[in-house]
């Protein structure tokens, strides 16, 4: 294979004009996070029209389930990207391949020894713990199982996007992204609803498109590290463990894990919390649709801000320019509000249609839909502004503010909540898009208020170099 000298690192995230800094960043991010977020819309529109709403359910509650098992075990990767972020700002490039590569392992190790024989074991139980219907849970225990089990791929995809972002370079993994997004659509348009000599899987069709497309794009990946194409490059790495290196990850990933965690726990349990209500089938579908689906028009442009806001956060933190990382992440925000906004209007201005996409016609079903979509064109403009601030002080290095934020705001308040309504005998729908506007609130102004009392400034990355 023909080698190169690695991509240098870009210096205008540190040394150019702020506002052009953060959008360079966040673009290729919010369009790689658009395009993965149609695709997604495509599955359960496939699977709504093919199954009916209970696939639509059982995709919704597998990747819910998989989330919770898989965040923690990739919360290294926020590690990675504080300790990248910072190397790259100082302009320590082998700083950067050293944790970048160690992550790497970490992660070869995590999903081949943990995640694949651990989850398939206890889907079943996973499943159960949400209280699905038995025919939500029958569609989606294969969907689990091939997702826990050829999950590699996927892990290799989220850390190697956040290492060259982090690194400066958010345009491969856009690159990537769409690469992945049109692997998807075709992979799942074969197997989902069949074609020739190959049978219709159904939902379980949604979980293998996915992973034989990311499996392909982590091999072409890997190779492309160790050519030296790329900002980081991994010849030369040692394959010895680097404890000094696999500390930090742990020190600065953990609570970003740990939030994760939190979040997709407190997500099973509205799904528990749908599920105890009257037409939970309905009500689950309507959920998945609208707030997993249709609302990732928001949280997955905001994840995109986050992540360019962690980056030129942290690296202008790690080039010693603090007041960069302030303005950075403010300019973050504002855009994330805007896009909120025109998304919070088509919401309310066409939910019908919106939900007609997926196949959800059934009159229950659409009445709780619409419902939802009034309640999430308001709580977008929470989350988005919650989102780009979170990347702020991950980014700098405060992983440990966010969990406590999310501790409060995404489990406390809004599960506390519902747990008082259930128990005296009114829980419906509506209580349950209510508490995730006021989880999603409380989010917000606690994190704005963190991130500006500025105490991720003295924050070190504690290795002795």
């Amino acid at each position: 294979m023909a080698t190169s000298s690695p991509r240098s690192i870009d210096r205008s995230i540190v040394e150019g004009p702020i506002g052009p800094a953060v959008w360079k960043m966040a673009w290729p991010s919010v369009v790689q996070n658009v395009i993965a977020g149609a695709q997604g819309m495509i599955d359960h529109a496939l699977v709504g029209h093919l199954v009916g709403f209970a696939g639509n359910a059982a995709m919704g509650v597998g990747y819910q389930v998989f989330l919770v098992v898989m965040v923690f075990i990739s919360s290294l990767f926020s590690g990675m990207a504080v300790l990248v972020a910072r190397f790259a700002g100082a302009g320590d490039h082998a700083g950067v391949n050293r944790a970048a590569s160690q992550a790497f392992l970490l992660a070869l190790g995590l999903s081949v020894g943990v995640l694949a024989p651990v989850g398939y074991v206890l889907a079943p139980t996973l499943l159960g713990l949400v209280h699905a219907s038995p025919t939500v849970q029958a569609e989606a225990l294969p969907f689990l199982r091939i997702m826990f089990v050829f999950g590699f791929g996927m892990m290799m995809f989220f850390m190697l996007g956040g290492a060259l972002r982090a690194a400066g370079d958010s345009r491969t993994p856009m690159r990537l992204g769409i690469a992945l997004t049109i692997g998807n659509v075709v992979f799942n348009v074969l197997l989902i609803r069949g074609a020739g000599p190959i049978p219709a899987m159904g939902t379980a069709g949604a979980a293998a498109g996915v992973m034989i497309s990311s499996g392909l794009v982590a091999i072409y990946a890997i190779m492309k590290l160790f050519s030296g194409a790329w900002v980081i490059d991994f010849r030369g790495m040692s394959w010895k463990p680097d404890w000094e290196i696999i500390r930090a990850l742990f020190r600065f990933g953990l609570p970003t894990g740990l939030q994760g965690i939190a979040m997709n726990v407190a997500g099973v349990m509205l799904l528990r919390f749908i599920g105890s209500t009257a037409n939970s089938a309905e009500a689950q579908a309507a959920y998945v649709v609208g707030y997993t689906q249709l609302f990732s028009l928001v949280t997955w442009t905001s994840v995109g801000l986050m992540g360019a806001a962690a980056a030129v956060a942290g690296q202008n933190l790690g080039a010693g320019h603090p007041e960069r990382s302030r303005l950075a992440v403010r300019h973050a925000a504002k855009i994330g509000l805007s896009i909120a906004a025109a998304v919070g209007v088509t919401f309310l201005l066409i939910p019908q249609f919106l939900l007609s996409i997926f196949g959800m016609t059934e009159p229950d079903v659409v009445r709780i839909g619409r419902e939802l979509l009034a309640y999430l064109s308001v709580s977008g403009l929470f989350i988005t502004v919650a989102l780009t601030f979170t990347g702020g002080l991950q980014g700098t290095g405060d992983t440990r503010s966010p969990l406590y934020i999310t501790l409060v705001s995404q489990f406390a308040l809004p599960i506390g909540f519902l747990t008082i309504m259930e128990s005296m005998g009114q829980l419906q729908p509506h209580h349950i898009w209510l508490a995730i506007v006021m989880g999603h609130a409380l989010r917000c102004v606690l994190s704005a208020w963190r991130f500006e009392q500025g105490r991720w400034r003295a924050i070190q990355l504690g290795l002795g170099r």
